[in-house]
């Protein structure tokens, strides 16, 4: 007999629903898994909402009460994917209630609460995993192992730009991610937080940061459809230094006419430099500088791995390993991670440490906006 791993999952907005397919598909994707897992309850602050989704999607509990699926003692796991301003409490209950925790990103809303959760995640000895999806593509996975490997040696310098077009259009009405008062932040929280998890994963901890916001749009329709200030970055420029004495650039924004999902990664070493593009999911460009270059070029330049599917065992039998890949995969591949942590009793990365470590970075951003000078971490 399978053992079963039961879920709580809080919210069931655009990345409720991915976590559930995710769920709900593990069976697909990974052959002969040592365990099931189910989602057993759904919470959203709409009493409707939460019985339209169980009913659906074949959830035995509709609740508007976090404590309700929380203090169950058949629930095993609480899936966090409410507001960020919502992330602390939640987290700290659950952990208190001796329950496992996969909470999307960002952990918390400041450094102080996301370092007090790693802290007591360490000491409750529950397996707690933060979202940082984008670890999970097939073509970081490559890049990391390549960077293992020295295939490109010290890294040098880097730049990271994650950019979406959502704030181009002022006659939109503006969503909760746009609202300091809930999100905690902007779009440093929002995109920032995933690029400079990558940044740190690939290339190791930040020495020191210097940031610069920008609203380029200070009035703008509100959630309620009136006129509203702005109250959350709308871009964020980033300047950073690494301990290694790599130096790069961050950029994110939501500015940007003509982008849809594209996250865009570089990295430069003595040795060969990497890029990808999530928008171009399928490959990571490799260049070795390594190779002699004869008078007419050889066969110098990037070359593209592709990566595809290509998943370690038990992770890339379907659709296939050759089949083409797709953002929802690295969410895929990051749930069976949390669960194999907790079916195994062994801690995933990314974990709350991982998650307090990025917090503290955007942590500094912001004080470095503010202060309008360097800060060192």
């Amino acid at each position: 007999m399978k053992q079963e791993y039961r879920i709580g999952l809080l919210g069931f907005g655009f990345m409720g629903k991915t976590h559930a397919y995710c769920i709900q598909n593990l069976p697909y994707y990974y052959g002969d898994l040592p365990f099931t897992a189910r989602i057993k309850g759904i919470c959203t602050r709409s009493e409707e909402k939460s019985r339209a989704a169980a009913r659906e999607y074949g959830f035995a509990v509709a609740t508007t009460e976090e404590d309700r699926l929380i203090y169950d003692p058949d629930i095993d796991i609480i899936d966090i994917c409410t507001p960020n301003i919502c992330h602390y409490d939640t987290a700290k209950r659950a952990l208190a209630a001796g329950k496992h925790i996969y909470c999307e990103k960002p952990l918390a809303v400041t450094a102080e609460q996301a370092a007090e959760l790693a802290a007591l995640a360490k000491e409750s000895g529950r397996i707690g995993t933060v979202v940082f999806n984008n670890r999970h593509i097939a073509p970081i996975l490559r890049a990391e192992e390549l960077i293992r490997e020295g295939r490109i040696g010290r890294v040098l310098s880097f730049s990271a730009e994650y950019l979406h077009n959502s704030c181009t259009d002022v006659c939109r009405p503006a969503g909760w991610k746009q609202n300091s008062d809930i999100c905690g932040g902007g779009v440093l929280f929002d995109l920032g937080s995933h690029a400079i998890d990558l940044i740190y994963m690939l290339c190791g901890e930040f020495e020191s940061v210097y940031g610069v916001p920008q609203i380029a749009f200070p009035n703008r329709t509100g959630m309620n459809g009136e006129n509203w200030q702005t109250n959350a970055d709308e871009a964020f420029y980033l300047l950073a230094r690494l301990r290694s004495g790599a130096v790069g650039t961050i950029t994110v924004s939501k500015l940007v006419n003509g982008a849809n999902d594209d996250f865009n990664v570089s990295i430069y070493g003595e040795k060969g430099s990497l890029k990808f593009s999530l928008m171009q999911p399928n490959f990571l460009y490799f260049y070795d500088a390594t190779q002699k270059t004869p008078s007419l070029g050889g066969m110098n330049g990037y070359t593209a791995i592709e990566c595809v599917g290509r998943y370690p065992a038990p992770g890339g039998a379907f659709p296939a390993p050759k089949a083409p890949s797709s953002w929802i995969r690295g969410h895929v591949e990051s749930m069976y991670r949390f669960l194999s942590a907790i079916h195994t009793g062994v801690q995933n990365a990314p974990d709350f440490t991982d998650g307090a470590y990025v917090q503290a970075v955007m942590d500094a951003a912001y004080r470095s906006a503010q202060e309008k000078k360097e800060i060192q971490l």
